[in-house]
Parts: structure tokens; C-alpha cells; sequence
């Protein structure tokens, strides 16, 4: 967003410690980008272990020079490590992530204001008593109930669907063009008159929506129906999506006119250049909101498929190719700048949707993904070897989610394509945003202040996703689900058990099990046969652990019949073998599965 100041495989465990040993991979004093390494032969999207081993291994060294809320640590050679536990990366990313959804929760609210939470009816916090006058975040709720969907299943903590159904809640009751407008039934982003009412947009006025944002939301309310079962939130997914598949309000587009605006009158259908630039391409929430209900089998899946088809030819025709990814924030009218989220969004989407986005994904994702490289690149930090991305290009300056974001996809390109030249850069700028944690859990943006969307719903899913891709990022001392293609309806960890329900029958899975060496499997009861390769596993259903390329405590489950599924073991926990010593400057090619 734009700040307004004035108005307030084991083998591949080398690269984690080429990262947190100081035998930098390349030189730390090469923090600008670097050409990509040769792609491992075997470039089949298979998955693939990028790191291994949380323990740095190194003598932590106090810089003296400070970033936000604390000291720079630093390995022997100058390169940064997290502030929390520098010995121990995965220890230090778990903390953070938990410190901030405490203080989430348990934010302090101003006196007078109504009694609902603070993160309801404001973007940026300020203590009691220093009155922000500011209303809430474009895509905040929406950017939280994302993340707290994804730390459902990595913790267990049931305190994040309760809050997931608050929010959801309040957009619902507080916050929806009547269904008597053009555009009915879709979230309006800003509380202008009221605190608790959300009625239109931070800089036009009332019955102005963003569609984009619309479709974000949609997409959570989705999951938050499959997570709860209520029919509520489905059936307002579906009223939201009916409105943007509408062909009366979608248009063909071209190369400076997007199919769906970026701002619109909800009343009058009115969408111009007075409310600033009605272009964007922040429309992946839009198209996983209509393949969700398609699956489902919900609402005019005629007019769905159609508008999916018909943005998503545009997004292949122009933005990956002109790099023009336009506008995302509520505080800026979009005429003058570009944003990295809604470039790298759209990079996560097209790896996490190969198949409908066809043979050209690698490049395709990696044209989005360089885009911010190479215009939004900040070397501020390269002493501690790194670079980090700013926000967009009408604010340079570096923000804790966006970099973390490009880690996190990053992590994602290369445990995809074999390509690791990112990875060393990607886990430091990890270690980076740790930074603008303070104690007590608030995340100051650089620069900044601390916003409830990038240091929050806009930060915590970036350490989940990177935990996903490197599973080696991961707690060793904690039993963790870090991935599936369904739902989690309901997980408990238990001393030698992990029992999941997933709302799909048919999903896979990916957890990291440390606390217990793994028995037995069942998916409805019924015990599910053990794998020894991902091919294996692409055919029938059943379970991996520790195949080669994997660390031994990651394992992968394929059920096709059942939506229980138990994991047993005995309390002696899966060893983690230390990984070999580096020299100087060694690169080591990826080693498929």
C-alpha cells in the first residue's frame, strides 16, 4: 500500500547451511540478482527437499547495527539471521509467526470506538489514546482469513476458524452492496462514515467496491464453508461470484483495459478514470473463487467457466508479457504505479495451476517472478547478503510481506523446477522480515508503521508456504501439516498421533513428523499401504516417508476413499542426520524425486 506520511533430498541440506554457516553458495557480497543456474535435466514439476536441518551451526555475531525492533545477528561471514534464536532458523520462524497471531487477537483497542475488534475498522495500529483515523485495510480480512486458514493446519489452534468466522461474519452483516445494485452482493472494502460499517472506498466514497478484492473474499468464504459447514458463507461466495461473472460487467479487455475494473460504482455500474485507474490484474482469488464452486457444483457454473476462460486469456495474452501487473492498494488512485503482489500472486496461481494454465507455466511464472527482481530490488542490506523487494513502484520501500512473498514463491519455483539459484537469497529474506517482529508479537512495516494487512494476514501464509515448499524450514522439535489439495475440516496433534479430517474424500498431503517415528496410516479406519516413490503415489492411494530427496521426516499421504485419516507411531522420533560439511562457493544441483 501506499504509506501516506503526511496524513498519517539430504544432499540438498546444502544449501540451508551454504545459507546459515557463512560458505555462502555465492559470495554474500553478491546481493544483486544473479543469472539463473542451469535447470537440474529432470525439470518435471516433481517435488523436491530444497533444505534440511534448522540448526545453523554457526556463532552468532551481534552486528551492532539495528533493524526496527532489534540488533542485526549476523553468521561469521555477515550474513543475516533471524533476531529470535539465530542458532535455530525453523525455531525462530515458528516464533514469529505465533507471536503475531497472539498480538493479532489480543490487539489493544481505542477507547470510545465500538466494541468490536480493532482490526475490524482500522489498517495501521496506534497505541490507546493516539486516535488513527484511518478505516480498515482493502484486502485485510480476506489476507487474514488466508493465513489463518493455513495456520489452522500447521498448529491445531481452533482460536483461528473462531476468528476466520468473526471477520467473515462482520463483512456479511456490516459491509455488502444491496442486492438491488448493479453490482450486488459484493464486499465494500472501507468503513467511510462509520466504524463499523462498510459502505465504500478509502479514497472515492461511499458505493465504490473493488472487484478484485471481492473476489478474494469470495474465495475465502468458500473455504470458510468447507471448514465450518455453514451454508451461509457458500451461499454469499456464490452471490459474489454471480456478480463478476455477470457478461454485462465483464469486458473482453486488451492491453490497458482489464475485464473487470479495478474500482466501480456499485450503484450506477460508473467505473472511470475519476476514481483513478481502473486496471488491474489481481483477479487469481476471482478464478479460484469459480473453480471452487465449479467444483462444487454451485451457482451458474455456465457464466463461471465463461468469465474463467475469458480472464484467464487475458492474463496469458498481456500481463505476462508487458509486465504491466497495475494497481492493489485501497490508499492510491493506481494512475502511477505497479505492485509486486499482483505479479507474484499471479506466479503462485500459475504454478499451483499447471494444468489449466498449460505447457508455457515455467517460463510464464518466472517472467512474474523476475519483474520484481529487476524494477523493486533493495540492496540496503546487501552487507548481510541479501536483497529484499519494495512494495510498488509509485513506494519504493522495502516491506516485510512482499519480500517474504517473493521468498516464499521462490522457495515454491525451485522445489518445482530443480532451479535452487534463488534459495540462499529466499531463506535470508526470511530471516530478514523476522526483524520487524517486536517482542510482544506487533510487525512494524520498514519505514513505516505497523499495518494490519503486511504484518499479519499479508506475512504469517508467506512463512507457512516456505515451510511447504522446504519442509527443512520447519520446526524439528514440533509435528506439522504443511500442505494439502483439500481442506482441513479438523486436526489434533497428540503425543505419537496425528489424527486430520479433509473435506474432500480424494487429497493429498504433506507433513512434517518429528516427535514420533510413524507406524501406520488409515484414511476412514482402513490402513493405507506404504510407498516408496512419488510415482508410486501419482497412481494409487497410500503414504511415503523419507523418500530419497525428502528428509526423513517429511511424509506424503494420497487417500482417494476417506476423509479421517490417523497417523501412529511409537514416541522414539525420526532421526534428522546432519548433513555434510561445504567448502567455499559450492553449488549442488537439485536431485529430483
Amino acid at each position: 500500500m501506499m504509506k501516506f506520511h503526511g496524513i498519517s533430498g539430504i544432499l540438498l541440506a546444502a544449501v540451508l547451511l551454504a545459507t546459515t554457516c557463512g560458505q555462502a553458495i555465492y559470495p554474500a557480497a553478491a546481493a544483486t540478482p544473479r543469472a539463473e543456474s542451469e535447470v537440474a535435466a529432470n525439470s518435471t514439476p516433481v517435488p523436491a527437499e530444497l533444505v534440511a536441518g534448522c540448526a545453523t551451526t554457526t556463532t552468532p555475531q551481534d552486528s551492532g547495527k539495528w533493524l526496527i525492533y532489534h540488533s542485526i545477528i549476523t553468521d561469521e561471514q555477515g550474513n543475516i539471521l533471524p533476531w529470535y534464536n539465530p542458532e535455530n532458523l525453523c525455531d525462530s520462524y515458528d516464533h514469529v509467526i505465533r507471536l503475531v497471531f497472539e498480538w493479532w487477537l489480543n490487539m489493544e483497542r481505542n477507547p470510545g470506538e465500538p466494541d468490536i475488534p480493532y482490526y475490524l475498522m482500522h489498517m495501521i495500529w496506534l497505541p490507546p489514546g493516539q486516535y488513527n483515523w484511518r478505516g480498515l485495510g482493502g484486502d485485510q480480512l480476506a489476507m487474514a482469513m488466508s493465513s489463518w486458514r493455513l495456520y489452522y493446519a500447521y498448529s491445531g489452534d481452533a482460536r483461528a476458524i473462531a476468528d476466520m468466522v468473526l471477520m467473515a461474519n462482520h463483512v456479511l452483516d456490516n459491509g455488502l452492496s444491496p442486492a438491488t445494485d448493479l453490482w450486488p452482493n459484493i464486499p465494500y472494502p472501507y468503513n467511510v462514515t462509520d466504524l463499523d460499517k462498510l459502505t465504500g472506498d478509502m479514497l472515492y466514497g461511499e458505493h465504490i467496491a473493488q472487484p478484485d478484492k471481492a473476489g478474494s473474499l469470495g474465495y475465502e468464504l468458500v473455504y470458510l464453508y468447507k471448514l465450518t459447514g455453514n451454508q451461509r458463507y457458500l451461499q454469499a461466495a456464490v452471490n459474489i461470484a454471480d456478480t463478476l461473472a455477470n457478461p454485462d460487467l465483464l469486458v473482453a479487455g486488451n492491453e490497458t483495459t482489464s475485464p473487470l475494473p479495478f474500482r466501480v460504482n456499485t450503484v450506477t455500474g460508473e467505473s472511470n478514470d475519476g476514481m483513478g485507474r481502473m486496471y488491474t490484474t489481481n483477479f487469481t482469488g476471482t478464478l479460484m473463487l469459480w473453480e471452487e464452486l465449479i467444483g462444487l457444483q454451485q451457482g451458474n457454473l455456465t457464466a463461471y467457466s465463461n468469465a474463467h476462460e475469458l480472464i484467464l486469456n487475458w492474463l496469458r495474452t498481456y500481463p505476462v508479457h508487458n509486465n504491466d501487473w497495475g494497481p492493489f492498494f485501497e490508499d492510491g488512485s493506481g494512475l502511477d504505479t505497479i505492485t509486486q503482489i499482483n505479479a507474484v500472486t499471479l506466479a503462485m496461481y500459475i504454478m499451483e495451476h499447471r494444468d489449466i494454465w498449460g505447457p508455457t507455466w515455467q517460463t510464464d511464472a518466472r517472467f512474474a517472478l523476475d519483474w520484481p527482481i529487476n524494477v523493486l530490488i533493495n540492496n540496503n542490506w546487501s552487507q548481510y547478503g541479501l536483497y529484499v523487494i519494495n512494495e510498488q513502484t509509485g513506494y519504493m520501500q522495502p516491506g516485510n510481506s512482499h519480500t517474504s512473498r517473493q521468498a516464499s514463491m521462490e522457495l515454491r519455483y525451485a522445489e518445482l523446477t530443480g532451479d535452487t539459484s534463488r534459495v540462499t537469497n529466499s531463506v535470508r529474506q526470511l530471516s530478514w522480515a523476522t526483524y520487524m517482529v517486536d517482542f510482544d508479537g506487533k510487525n512494524r512495516y520498514p519505514n513505516d508503521e505497523i499495518w494490519l494487512t503486511d504484518g499479519y494476514g499479508d506475512y504469517v501464509r508467506h512463512f507457512l508456504r516456505s515451510m511447504a515448499a522446504a519442509p527443512g524450514l520447519a520446526p524439528d522439535n514440533q509435528d506439522h501439516l504443511l500442505r494439502t489439495t483439500s481442506v482441513i475440516t479438523n486436526i489434533d496433534y497428540q503425543a505419537g498421533r496425528i489424527e486430520y479430517h479433509t473435506f474432500e474424500a480424494q487429497s493429498q498431503e504433506k507433513l512434517k513428523i518429528t516427535t514420533f517415528s510413524p507406524l501406520s496410516v488409515t484414511a476412514n479406519g482402513i490402513p493405507l499401504p506404504r510407498l516408496y516413490s512419488l510415482a508410486a503415489l501419482n497412481t494409487q492411494q497410500g503414504y511415503t516417508l523419507g523418500l530419497p530427496g525428502d528428509l526423513p521426516t517429511v511424509m506424503r499421504i494420497r487417500h482417494d476413499l476417506g476423509t479421517t485419516i490417523v497417523i501412529t507411531g511409537d514416541s522414539t522420533p525420526t532421526p534428522t542426520p546432519t548433513p555434510p560439511p561445504l567448502t567455499q562457493n559450492l553449488y549442488i544441483p537439485l536431485i529430483h524425486n
